[in-house]
């Protein structure tokens, strides 16, 4: 469960939410709070850290079943 203070599920969550970021960071996007790494990894793991990214972690999506009568 998502928590204020813990806003990822795992750290898998936390890792795939500052690569994208990261990526974000490479691409143009301007940092959101300050850092003292100029390293786009490391600026995405302090702007999560302090509040300033959010990710919004979908909800578990289940495939319908068929049922063919035969």
């Amino acid at each position: 469960m998502t928590t204020p203070e813990n806003p990822f599920q795992n750290k898998y969550s936390l890792v795939r939410g500052a690569a994208r970021r990261a990526r974000q960071l490479q691409s143009g996007a301007l940092p959101l709070g300050t850092s003292k790494s100029m390293k786009a990894c490391r600026v995405a793991q302090d702007e999560i850290r302090e509040g300033f990214v959010k990710f919004v972690l979908p909800e578990k999506i289940v495939e319908p079943t068929l049922d063919i009568a035969h």
